[in-house]
Formats: structure tokens, sequence, C-alpha cells
């Protein structure tokens, strides 16, 4: 029975790399090469498990920003700082000697957990892009509450760790002349029955179909977005809703689209190699090996980057946290619990009008400390005071105070 390598703990020539003597493995570089790469794939490594940690402290120490989507980004940052910090820098050093040092134990939790890792992070960007569509196509629905969101994210982990159990259990440890290798031993696998059909189901659960419904689901969304107008007295407090769900839109259209362009060489390298074997015994497919693989790890340090360029409110809380820089101010933080400069103008403007108008806007004016609950109590609340001889000034500052709560909680 012939053994083939691990897609994820594996040299770049496949079988042929592990035909040779460690003496004459034609895949060993120059010392400067190896530093080169090793300092490439360390950056990945800081900047990723820093990143997406500050990222989870932003989201689960601030209940402003406990929304929905926001859970899903915590599950995304958890699944990427993950797979840096415990599969980045044994992925290199495995390219680069073609020596596993790590024991079985490691073997196969090396060929397990990347896989699951990158099912997660797939399956809470389709998520996401769900959730938007259901809250912006058809906003009539009833949303995702708090509870309903974990368990979504605990059915993703139980999916990934399911789809990804074949590579860690048939995964292994080989000693050949010199050296351990770490390898997935597929039944049968002269025949490759079991190897080629889970490669491709892997890249089809994985990519092709998981982009595909972001790819709609966003395509709607945008049109319906950036497409539709709403004419009249509302027209105003409309583009204000409509600006705030188009920042979310476009933040996760770039994170998808990073992943999409990390992923597929990778994906497009294993791929060719059943067709052009002949590629993977030049010397040259070592480098081209590395660049692609840290091209696809180098996917879980951008999203912390978008995050902070694209959404105030991450901006503020990365500010917070790296204040200890001397060129960083902080200063917006201060009290405000992560609070954007529209709702702290809102709420400025509130102390100028009655009592009775304050009472009213200030049970809408902090959306996202509530639950569903809270905003039907809010809409009942201002229905019964416009109802019982408010002026229109106080009806339309309660309106106002609504579309507020729903521009910021979308």
């Amino acid at each position: 029975m012939e053994a083939s390598p691990a897609p994820w703990a594996w040299g770049p020539a496949g079988n042929g790399s592990f035909n040779a003597s460690e003496e004459d493995n034609p895949f060993v570089q120059p010392g400067w090469q190896v530093a080169l790469w090793a300092v490439a794939y360390a950056f990945i490594v800081l900047v990723s498990v820093v990143g997406n940690l500050v990222v989870i402290w932003i989201v689960v120490a601030h209940k402003r920003m406990r929304t929905v989507t926001n859970y899903f980004l915590v599950n995304l940052a958890c699944s990427e700082a993950a797979m840096a910090a415990f599969n980045t820098l044994i992925n290199f050093t495995y390219a680069v000697h073609n020596v596993w040092y790590y024991g079985l134990f490691y073997c196969r939790f090396q060929n397990l957990f990347p896989v699951a890792s990158l099912f997660a992070s797939i399956y809470s960007m389709t998520a996401i892009a769900v959730d938007r569509y259901m809250a912006i196509i058809r906003p009539l629905q009833p949303r995702l509450s708090a509870t309903a969101t974990k368990v979504i994210i605990c059915v993703i982990w139980v999916l990934a760790l399911l789809l990804s159990f074949p590579q860690g259990y048939y995964a292994t440890t080989a000693e050949l002349p010199g050296r351990v290798v770490c390898l997935v031993e597929w039944p049968e696998n002269t025949t490759l029955t079991y190897e080629i059909p889970y490669r491709i189901c892997v890249i089809f659960l994985s990519y092709v179909i998981p982009l595909l419904v972001i790819g709609y689901a966003y395509t709607v969304v945008g049109i319906t977005l950036w497409a539709s107008e709403i004419p009249g007295d509302s027209s105003d407090r409309y583009h204000e809703q409509v600006s705030a769900k188009r920042k979310v839109v476009k933040m996760m259209i770039v994170v998808v689209c990073t992943f999409a362009v990390c992923w597929l060489p990778f994906h497009i390298y294993f791929l060719l190699q059943r067709f052009h074997e002949e590629w993977y015994q030049k010397r040259y497919i070592q480098q081209v090996y590395l660049a692609v693989l840290w091209l696809a790890m180098s996917s879980t340090m951008y999203n912390p980057i978008i995050y902070c360029c694209l959404n105030d409110r991450f901006r503020v809380g990365f500010k917070r946290a790296f204040r200890w820089c001397p060129f960083i101010s902080s200063s917006e933080y201060e009290g405000l619990e992560m609070k954007s400069t529209r709702y702290l103008q809102t709420q400025s403007s509130m102390y100028k009008i009655s009592r009775m108008e304050t009472t009213v806007t200030s049970v809408a004016g902090n959306p996202e400390e509530e639950e569903p609950e809270d905003v039907d109590k809010a809409k009942r609340l201002s229905v019964d005071l416009t109802s019982n001889g408010s002026s229109r000034s106080d009806s339309k500052t309660v309106s106002e105070s609504l579309s507020f709560y729903s521009s910021t909680h979308s």
C-alpha cells in the first residue's frame, strides 16, 4: 500500500521528495533563504495572534459590541488565531526541512485542526452573509438571538471537526532513511479511492460552495442597498440606516475577497499535482510551495487590519489596546464604552429637548445593549406616547430616535 503525504504537513514535492535520503534531498535550501522565510512566517504568527486576540477582547469586553455579526467575527478570530499559533510555523519547518520533528499526536493534530479551522472560518463568513441577507432583504423576519447565534457557532465547529476527521484519522508518521515524515495513509490508496474524492470534497465544501452562497447573498444585498431609494420625509433617516448597513457589507465583502484570494493558489497547487506530477520534482517547486503556503496562512492576519480600517468602533478599540504606543491616542475611548461618534452627538442633542422626549429616546438610544424584546418595548412605548396627545415635534423626535436605533443595530 503506497502512502501519500498530507496536504497540510508535507513538503512541496509530494511522494517524490520521500524517495531520496536526507543528504540527497534536492529541496534543501541555503541558510539565508530559510532565514528570510522564517521571518516572513513569524510575522504572520505575530500579527495574526495579537490582532485576533484584540478583536476578541473588543467584542467580549464591551457589551455594545455583542451583536450577531460580531459573535461570528469572534468565532472567525478564534479559528484564525489558533491556526496561526498552532500550525503556521509547524507547516513552515516541515516544508523547509521535509523532516517531521513533532511526533505522531501532533502529526494527526496538524492534519485535523487546520482543515477544521478552514471550515469554521468560511462557514462563519457564510453565516454573516446569510444574517446580513435576512436583515436587509427580509427585515420582518425574526433576527437571531444571542443564544441562537452561539448554537450556530457550536454547530459550525462540530461540522468542521467531522469534515476534517478523515484527514486526521489516517495521518501517521513513517520512518525513512535518516528522517521521519508525517503523511496521510489512505486505505486502498493505489486506486486513490478515498484520497481524491476527499480532497475534491474539501475544496468544494470549504471554498467553492460557501463562496457561491456568500456571493449570491452579497450581490442581492448590494443591489438592494446601492440601487434602492425611498423618497419623501423619511429619506434622510433612510439614508442614515442604509449608510450604516453599507459599511458593514463593504467590510465583510473585503474580508471574504481576501480569504478567497489567499486560499485559491493553495487549492490549485494541490489539484495540479495529480495532473502534472513532474512539476513537483523540480527544485524551484520548493519556493513556489513556500510562497503558496505563506499566502494561505497570511489570510489569518488580514481581518483585524480590515476591521480597524473600515469600522469606527473596532478602530477605537484598537487604539485603546495599543494606547501604550507613543503615536496612538485613545482619548475617544474614555467612558464611552465603544459608542460611535454619531451616537454621542445624538445623546448630546437629546439633553436639549423635553424630559418626556429624553426618556423615550434613552430607551431606544442604546441599541446594542438590548435584546430584541427590549426593542419591542421601546417601539410600544413610542407608540403609546405619540398617541396620548404628543405634538408633531414629539412624534418626530421619537421616530428619529427609533430610526437611529435601527441604523446602529444593523
